[in-house]
């Protein structure tokens, strides 16, 4: 099949959240025509609408889903009149949504097998293992005789974690057998959608990049002070920062980020990798990926430290990919960035007390405090997030507890 012509190409967009705004433009003024999916509950927010050819609205149902029957059916009687060239998911939860219909319309892009390795986090744990990179020790939940023998041949603290939810939605740390058991009881008929898996502690990090080619052509590699998990279990202040440039630590990341996107068959799109350093081996472990832009704004922590915004970029590989045309990556910048993001006990907390010259960014969301700071120094960086988590703890932190 011969390349099109970027004007004659056409893009549909599925977004279950609020995001991708980037994408969008820069998709449109790459040249496509972009047609974009979000949920019934966003119709009312600021999507750039005049960079989209047009916008639908799915109604989703009481776990915030779609009725993929329904898309489906929407999405044909539209390709009787226009073709659909990419499909591209904004979202983790999306993923799935965008590889069943590719597939289904026979619509070029990743395909169900392959997206599993980038949503369910058993599935990545069995590729990534068969492909000889260190994982924590973990089980399938099917059968009693296996979580038995599990339970016998590593030690507790564990971990239950849900298979396809994002971040750290959904698990639950357990300390003994029979509190995990307790666990599985409650969990009943949905407890094949969860996996146990053996708790390390240890530093987190995470891998932001860009894929070309079956190639990582970018990544930039971070260090979070409180993970996810942590923020959403124990009601702290989510930070993250840029890891020290050059480092063995930071090579070492780069490399098996690469490896796993190549072990997943990743060929074009950005993605979002965690891994940890062991403290009781110093290795580092797979934990999972994602075929996306990382969350939390992590993205625009991502592009002061670098100069390369993921989700413009990422549009211009996917427009470049479905043209046949060349795509060639902006001039990569070596500074340090790290953020900093809260729940506030105010609806619209004045950050006006931040001063210091590094700060870059502020977040602009009800009942949230956000910073992105920026300097030519590590250290600087680390400081300055050190005594904004202070401040904020005192003046504006509120938590709310998990599900």
């Amino acid at each position: 099949m011969a390349a099109k012509k970027n004007s004659s190409l056409t893009f549909l967009c599925i977004s279950n959240d609020y995001k991708g705004h980037d994408f969008l433009i820069a998709c449109k003024k790459a040249g496509a025509n972009v047609y974009f999916i979000t949920s019934k509950k966003h119709e009312h927010k600021e999507w750039p609408r005049e960079y989209l050819d047009d916008i639908f609205f799915v109604q989703q149902d009481e776990d915030d889903d779609w009725d993929m029957d329904e898309v489906t059916l929407g999405m044909s009687h539209f390709m009787r009149t226009k073709k659909i060239d990419r499909i591209v998911a904004l979202d983790d939860f999306d993923v799935e949504k965008a590889s069943f219909l590719r597939e289904h319309f026979r619509i070029p892009g990743m395909g169900q097998t392959t997206s599993r390795f980038f949503r369910d986090k058993l599935a990545m744990r069995i590729q990534a293992q068969d492909s000889k990179i260190n994982v924590p020790p973990f089980s399938s939940l099917f059968n009693d005789e296996d979580i038995h023998q599990y339970t016998q041949s590593t030690n507790p603290p564990w971990v239950v974690k849900p298979r396809s939810d994002a971040s750290a939605s959904g698990i639950k740390k357990v300390n003994s057998i029979q509190e995990l058991w307790e666990v599985l009881n409650f969990l009943g008929d949905k407890r094949h959608d969860y996996l146990i898996e053996q708790f390390k502690p240890g530093d987190v990090y995470h891998v932001d990049a860009l894929t070309l080619d079956a190639k990582v052509i970018f990544s930039r590699v971070s260090q979070y002070i409180n993970t996810p998990m942590e923020v959403a279990h124990g009601g702290g202040v989510f930070r993250t920062h840029t890891l020290e440039l050059n480092t063995k630590d930071e090579k070492a990341l780069q490399r098996l980020n690469a490896k796993v996107m190549k072990a997943f068959g990743m060929q074009y799109s950005a993605s979002h990798t965690e891994f940890i350093k062991s403290k009781e081996d110093g290795k580092f472990y797979f934990l999972e990926t994602a075929s996306r832009v990382g969350g939390a704004n992590i993205a625009e922590m991502v592009e002061y430290s670098s100069g390369i915004n993921l989700w413009k970029e990422w549009a211009k590989i996917e427009v470049a990919v479905a043209a046949g045309k060349a795509y060639k990556l902006p001039k990569v910048k070596n500074d340090y960035a790290g953020i900093i993001v809260s729940l506030s006990r105010h609806q619209q907390p004045d950050s006006s007390s931040f001063t210091d010259k590094e700060i870059c960014w502020r977040l602009k969301k009800d009942y949230h405090i956000g910073l992105i700071v920026k300097s030519k120094k590590q250290e600087r960086i680390l400081d300055l997030l050190n005594q904004y988590a202070e401040r904020i703890y005192q003046d504006f932190h509120a938590s709310m507890p998990s599900k």
